[in-house]
């Protein structure tokens, strides 16, 4: 599913700018109101159609449904597990980011602001066994996604769900013995997610940003490490049934306008995350500080069969990327991993919780339409009118 043999492909991490009327609806649903379900089908059925068309307009290759009936990237899941209560902060499930900022004060208190919408995101914890009962809403958002591809002249199109490390890091334990025990839990419920979307024909993006955004809350690198470990042997359990060239994996630091100085380096954990199963591996490397970051792969060497969406986007920032600039970007990797093995992508998504977001829309939509110009320029540059 890497995409094309004769040129840079295209696609981005997921959430996109939900219209307001959706957008209302989606968080009255969150905020337990009355919501007339029939309407609110229909209007993410009318905006998915809306925005596929879009995306292909914008040159979007591989393109989604802009994660338009999720509240939240990580919160939707548990809405489809058993053994989840109501009841947890959103302080509580981005504890990371008190330590992330700490030494900002100043920016604590503006991105309060920022983070008002996401006051209003039911968190969970597991307080019973985990099993997967989301089989409706999961038919529904494929169908939904199904349609709009057909609508946009396409059927390449990728699904996202939530990584057994993502969940289990925004829905505390209150059950299992063990972490390992809830990982494994989390792995066999969400396997029916993912092989589901697998059968669907989409390719499927397990968002795993806990792979590394989650490194400040640790006191060092070797504890970090071991916590990756354990998540990507819960994540390679529960893809055992999916072909790796089906899966890519979406790796952050945490989406939006951070300082990130506490940020992992690459280097620390990429041998790990080259040892989860998904062939492809998105990563940011657009942002000021992940931006030199092409150069680890001088010595992690790609393993056979697998590719790179590096982040040529930035997502935290309104200033659109010139075409030459996301070309230099595409062209530094492709000349360390391979032409044929990477494929144009955002640092992460736009939108990944509803209401917040640190790009307007219509820069949203002038970043995707640079990163396809600069995806040509760097094919010309690779490719040449000879090869």
């Amino acid at each position: 599913m890497l995409g094309h043999a004769d040129r840079i492909a295209t696609t981005h991490a997921g959430s996109l700018p939900r219209p307001e009327e959706l957008l209302s609806l989606v968080m009255a649903r969150e905020a337990g109101a009355d919501v007339d379900e029939t309407e609110l089908r229909e209007q993410v059925r009318t905006a998915v159609e809306q925005v596929a068309r879009r995306q292909a307009a914008a040159g979007v290759d591989l393109l989604n449904d802009g994660e338009f009936d999720k509240a939240a990237y990580f919160t939707y899941a548990t809405e489809r597990l058993t053994g989840f209560v109501e009841g947890v902060s959103i302080a509580e499930a981005t504890a990371w980011m008190g330590v992330a900022i700490r030494d900002f004060p100043d920016y604590a208190e503006r991105l309060m602001t920022v983070m008002a919408p996401a006051s209003g995101i039911r968190v969970r914890a597991c307080e019973g066994p985990v099993s997967y009962v989301g089989h409706d809403p999961l038919q529904a958002e494929i169908a939904t996604l199904r349609a709009a591809a057909t609508a946009a002249g396409t059927s390449s199109a990728f699904l996202s769900s939530a990584s057994p490390g993502l969940i289990a890091q925004g829905a505390p334990n209150r059950y299992y013995a063990t972490e390992e025990d809830y990982l494994t839990a989390l792995a066999e419920a969400m396997r029916t997610e993912y092989e589901a979307i697998h059968a669907a024909g989409f390719v499927l993006q397990v968002d795993c940003p806990d792979l590394a955004m989650s490194a400040p809350a640790f006191d060092s690198v070797g504890d970090f490490r071991r916590h990756v470990r354990m998540r990507v042997e819960a994540l390679n359990y529960a893809l055992s049934g999916i072909p790796a060239e089906a899966v890519r994996m979406h790796v952050c630091w945490g989406g939006g306008e951070l300082p990130r100085t506490t940020d992992i380096e690459l280097h620390h954990i990429i041998d790990l995350l080259l040892a989860a199963k998904p062939a492809g591996l998105m990563v940011m490397a657009a942002n000021a500080r992940h931006a030199h970051e092409w150069q680890v792969f001088e010595e992690a060497r790609l393993p056979e069969g697998k590719y790179l969406i590096p982040g040529v986007i930035d997502i935290g920032s309104n200033v659109v990327e010139h075409p030459q600039v996301v070309a230099q970007r595409l062209v530094r990797y492709a000349d360390v991993v391979g032409r044929d093995n990477i494929v144009a992508g955002t640092d992460c998504g736009f939108g990944p919780v509803a209401g917040m977001s640190a790009v307007v829309p219509t820069v949203v939509w002038a970043k995707l339409e640079a990163m396809r110009d600069g995806a040509r320029i760097a094919t010309d540059r690779l490719w040449g009118s000879g090869d």
